[in-house]
C-alpha cells in the first residue's frame, strides 16, 4: 500500500525528445530562469529553425525541465545552451540531456563538440567531464554577473557597472570519433 502511494504521489521522470521552434517560449523561459538573463523567445525560435542547429528537451506532463541546444558547423558542434530546471537539479537529468544530444551528434557525424561554461561553476564543470570533456582554452572576463554574483550570459557593456565582475569561462572539447 505505502509503495502504491509512493508511486502516485511521485513526480513523473521527464521524457526526452528533440525541442522545435514551437518550443521557444519555454526555452527562454527556462533560460532565463537558469542564467538571470536569458534569449529572448525570438532568439531561440530563430535559431531553433536554423538548420545546422539541434536542441533536445526534457519535458513532464507539465513543463519544459531542461534543454540542450547546439550548432553544427563543419564537421563539429558547439553546445550553445544547456539548462535544467532548479526543481530537477541533482538528479541526473543533465547528465541524460547531454548522452542523448552526444550521441545524437555524432549520429550527424560530428566529430568534436565544443563548449564554455563559467570557471566558477563547479555543477557544471563536473558534468562536462564526467561526460569526456576537457579543457582547451580559456576566455578572461566572459560572462557578466549579475547583483547575487551569478555567471550570467556573454558581457554587454550596459551590464557592467550593476554587477560584479565579470567571471572567466573555459573552453572544453569532448571528442566523438
Amino acid at each position: 500500500m505505502i509503495d502504491l502511494l509512493a508511486r502516485m504521489l511521485a513526480r513523473p521522470e521527464p521524457v526526452l525528445s528533440e525541442a522545435g521552434p514551437r518550443d521557444a517560449a519555454a526555452l527562454a523561459a527556462l533560460h532565463a530562469a537558469a542564467f538571470g538573463r536569458g534569449w529572448s523567445e525570438h532568439e531561440f525560435e530563430r535559431l531553433l529553425l536554423e538548420k545546422n542547429v539541434i536542441a533536445h528537451r526534457a519535458k513532464t506532463a507539465r513543463a519544459l525541465a531542461g534543454f540542450v541546444l547546439s550548432r553544427i558547423a563543419g564537421g563539429e558542434a558547439e553546445i550553445l545552451s544547456i539548462a535544467v530546471a532548479s526543481s530537477r537539479r541533482g538528479r541526473g537529468l543533465a547528465r541524460r540531456l547531454l548522452d542523448l544530444h552526444l550521441r545524437r551528434l555524432a549520429g550527424l557525424a560530428v566529430t568534436a563538440v565544443f563548449l564554455e561554461v563559467g570557471e566558477d561553476n563547479n555543477a557544471a564543470r563536473r558534468l562536462y567531464a564526467r561526460a569526456g570533456f576537457r579543457d582547451v582554452g580559456r576566455r578572461p572576463a566572459y560572462y557578466a554577473r549579475g547583483p547575487q554574483g551569478k555567471a550570467q550570459e556573454k558581457v554587454q557593456e550596459k551590464d557592467q557597472g550593476k554587477a560584479q565582475a565579470p567571471a572567466n569561462a573555459l573552453v572544453l572539447r569532448r571528442d566523438l570519433a
